[in-house]
């Protein structure tokens, strides 16, 4: 007779519960949304086309149209599994780059967009507090001045950059050329000389605490050409008085910052200091690491979507899906009577611990659930109910073998355990080769299918068989009543008493 091995039924009840409650209290938090975030064909957003070209004309390559393609994505999606979608049509100087994004204004995708220039380092000539001008001309930064232009400290008096529209970026500026311009928020005004370094010579930049410290710095890795440029403006400039000794880096005639030199920098890699919090300091470097763009990107459409289309899709969807659900309850009653009760509430909790997962995770991730990935969840509620059956049908299959209903339970899943971790581990790694291998919708779909694998087990360890170990317990249930769904005529025995006693039977001819 195989040992018995009911576990701690409790302890895995209280345990899953607590991690629900935990999820719970992260998603109905008073104050915070505790809905899921809503991909582009399910709430709607914006769409943008992009036309790249060469600022010198040259052919586009695929190698730069990629690269592009790739920054852009950075740029959109952060850090987390959004469902923003970047693709190309065309090729060549006939391509275009499509933007989506969901629930994102025009306003809102022009200001992720408009950061399309080369990255430049320049030497601060001069910087101030901007002062409101009602009657300031209508100008719009960058201006570009020539070496010693008359003109230029009457354009620094005349920009005003707390009106938004002077501080519009998007313009490629002359690297050759001083500049007047403003800080991206418009606190601040400059004069910046000619580029002495340029975005492209940045090997790498990263947001990091250094050892023995406690505040965030952007740490930057130049390559040898920019190592050099680096060596040579930070020996001419940290021997300035302030503001001479600064460098504005600019991105689409913008100043994203302004640090100062405090001593000559030889290696290569510089850190920039400031008081940073995490936030700004991840910022500061994205805009460095990813902010040269290989190509300059003309908007050539913005375009708003409606979320109709999707939402009716949605609802054909969820109503097959329900009565998908139904009809899959129904079964597990008629076939499985009380024992299927266990899985109909272990497919409730999985849905329940489904919700709050994919809510918490909008909110940490940025992860947004579109109608591709509310299908990988439809799909993931099959491979569920197989768990149920394989382990009831051994359940059966062990009572048929003589063996009473305690020790049925422990054996069968035993054996069924192997079977659902294999299903699930075959289910999760096909999830995570598709979401590595894919882009947009498709990597939503690919993430809640592993998502939901996941839980799938959880619930299968931690719900399922502790439920059905209480019952196993249950004088009740024990006897075979026709409603346990374990009763003798349909396991084919003469009676569920006769299988406890030819199971004592055994044990005792085995000692």
């Amino acid at each position: 007779m195989a040992p018995r091995d009911s576990g701690r039924p409790v302890r895995s009840l209280v345990f899953l519960f607590v991690m629900i409650a935990v999820l719970a209290v992260g998603t109905w938090w008073p104050g915070q949304s505790s809905s899921p975030k809503l991909g582009l064909d399910l709430r709607g957003g914006t769409q943008v086309t992009l036309t790249p070209r060469t600022t010198s004309g040259a052919v586009i390559t695929d190698v730069q149209l990629q690269q592009a393609v790739e920054i852009i994505r950075q740029r959109v999606n952060g850090l987390g599994v959004a469902e923003a979608e970047v693709s190309t049509q065309g090729s060549g100087n006939n391509s275009a780059i499509i933007v989506s994004i969901p629930g994102v204004t025009e306003q809102g995708i022009a200001n992720v967009l408009r950061q399309t220039a080369l990255l430049s380092f320049r030497a601060v000539e001069n910087v101030e507090a901007n002062t409101p001008n009602a009657e300031a001309q209508p100008l719009v930064a960058p201006l570009e001045f020539d070496a010693n232009d008359s003109n230029l400290q009457a354009g620094f008096a005349a920009l005003d950059c707390s009106k938004p529209e002077a501080r519009q970026g998007g313009k490629i500026e002359n690297t050759e050329k001083w500049l007047v311009t403003c800080s991206v928020d418009g606190s601040l005004k400059y004069v910046i000389q000619p580029a002495f370094i340029k975005g492209e010579s940045i090997d790498d930049a990263r947001a990091e605490i250094p050892q023995g410290s406690f505040d965030w710095v952007v740490t930057l890795d130049f390559d040898s050409l920019g190592a050099n440029q680096l060596a040579q403006a930070s020996n001419e400039l940290y021997v300035k008085p302030s503001p001479q000794n600064q460098f504005a880096i600019v991105l689409d005639g913008l100043v994203v910052s302004s640090p100062y030199f405090s001593e000559p920098i030889p290696g290569g890699s510089a850190q920039i200091t400031g008081g940073f919090t995490v936030e700004e300091a991840r910022e500061l470097a994205n805009v460095l690491k990813y902010g040269a763009l290989p190509l300059t990107l003309d908007l050539a459409e913005i375009t708003s979507i409606s979320p109709t289309l999707g939402e009716d899709q949605l609802s054909a969807g969820l109503l097959a899906g329900l009565i998908g659900l139904i009809l899959v309850t129904i079964y597990l009653l008629f076939y499985y009577r009380v024992l299927g009760l266990s899985a109909i509430f272990s497919l409730v909790l999985a849905g329940l611990f489904t919700y709050v997962a994919v809510v918490v995770l909008g909110k940490i991730l940025g992860f947004t659930l579109t109608l591709a990935g509310i299908a990988g969840i439809i799909v993931a509620i099959g491979i569920t109910a197989d768990s149920f059956i394989v382990y009831f049908e051994r359940i059966r299959d062990e009572i048929r073998e003589g063996k009473a209903l305690r020790p049925a339970v422990d054996a069968a899943w035993k054996r069924a355990r192997r079977t659902i971790l294999i299903a699930d581990a075959v289910q999760l790694l096909a999830a995570v080769v598709l979401y590595f291998l894919s882009v947009g919708t498709v990597r939503g779909f690919a993430f809640t299918l592993g998502l939901t694998t996941v839980i799938d087990a959880l619930v299968a360890f931690l719900f399922t068989r502790p439920v059905v170990t209480l019952f196993a317990k249950n004088p009740w249930f024990s006897k075979g009543s026709k409603l346990t769904g374990l009763d003798a005529a349909r396991l084919g025995v003469s009676s569920i008493a006769t299988a406890h006693a030819r199971s004592n039977f055994t044990e005792k001819v085995g000692n």
